[in-house]
């Protein structure tokens, strides 16, 4: 049951009565999460806190107003977005000291996670005021719990990387040289482009796919960075909605590259395809590297249909391209935690 379909004012009863004992002190802004796509998700306390504060400052006053009058909430709103952050933030400090309540929302999900917030925060705390976090939807969290990343240990959160061709791969092989797990955000317009250089730059790590998460039509999908293009061009509905992508860490089943020991999975995988089934394949490689059976498969299929598209061309090796080259290691970088603009 979503809240669509409760009335108001028994949802009000009830964050009231979930939330309503505890203590909120005055002065203070209330950093609330607000649901990323379902509705259902918007927790009871956040309902009780928006109920009591004597101001809401928001991304965008439409969406904010649309959220409230969905809860049976009126409050006064104030525009603070990532264009006014700093010019705006002394509003809401000189409200704090008048004695109120001020909560901030963004668009929606966890407000300073890619989105604006985190100027507000320490313009607030300098100026000796509290700040009282409620906690909620997060489409980074959201994403890693559906990853089944079992080598990660931790991640970095990257955001979005550059829009620009050149800086973009070039951000994706910094990325390569981050054995750890990494989630990007990236746009519907963007997402075609972003597939090709992950496909070029970092062809056999692992990424899980999240589209529309909690929303209606949401999808997963874990594959090789390699497949992701393919995947895209499969179905239209691939390349709808917001995406956030989960770039597993490097496991046991991706080489480490330059090492005199070491062979590739992917020289791994050819050469016990020269001589064995697909599936046998697949097996003995799995227990050679420690790696997931499911991800050594998908990737021996992408290796099947580059070696067959090698013998329908000139049927030498170096027809299988470079999409199948893994990017070497370049010196890590830090990324900026946002490029672009997302409701999360």
């Amino acid at each position: 049951m979503s809240l669509d379909t409760i009335v108001s004012p028994l949802i009000l009863q009830a964050a009231n009565a979930a939330a309503g004992h505890q203590q909120h002190p005055a002065s203070a802004l209330y950093v609330v999460a607000t649901p990323i796509g379902n509705m259902a998700d918007m927790s009871l306390r956040a309902i009780h806190v928006l109920s009591i504060v004597d101001a809401v400052a928001c991304e965008d006053t439409r969406v904010s107003a649309g959220l409230l009058q969905r809860l049976g909430l009126h409050r006064p709103l104030m525009a603070l977005h990532e264009h006014n952050e700093e010019s705006a933030a002394p509003q809401v400090i000189e409200r704090l000291a008048r004695g109120e309540r001020v909560a901030y929302v963004s668009d929606a999900g966890t407000p300073a996670i890619s989105d604006p917030g985190a100027r507000l925060v320490a313009a607030v705390r300098a100026a000796g005021f509290r700040v009282v976090p409620l906690p909620g939807a997060s489409s980074v969290v959201t994403a890693l719990s559906a990853a089944g990343d079992v080598a990660g240990g931790g991640f970095r959160f990257v955001g979005f990387v550059s829009p620009k061709a050149a800086a973009r791969l070039q951000d994706l092989q910094h990325l390569g040289a981050d054995p750890g797990t990494c989630v990007l955000f990236e746009a519907p317009h963007r997402i075609d482009a972003l597939a090709a250089a992950l496909a070029e730059a970092l062809p056999t790590r692992r990424l899980t796919v999240c589209r529309e998460l909690t929303k209606q039509f949401e999808s997963i999908h874990t594959l090789d960075c390699a497949a992701f293009p393919a995947w895209l061009a499969a179905d239209a509905d691939h390349r709808r909605g917001e995406f956030v992508l989960v770039l597993h860490a490097r496991g046991a089943a991706e080489a480490v590259q330059g090492g005199a020991d070491t062979v590739s999975t992917d020289h791994l995988l050819r050469t016990l395809m020269a001589e064995l089934p697909l599936k046998q394949a697949v097996s003995l490689a799995a227990q050679a590297t420690g790696g997931a059976r499911n991800g050594l498969y998908e990737r021996a299929l992408v290796l099947r249909q580059e070696a067959d598209a090698a013998e329908a061309g000139d049927g030498t090796p170096a027809a299988l391209g470079a999409a199948a080259r893994p990017a070497p290691d370049l010196p890590p970088s830090r990324l900026p935690d946002r490029r672009g603009r997302s409701r999360r």
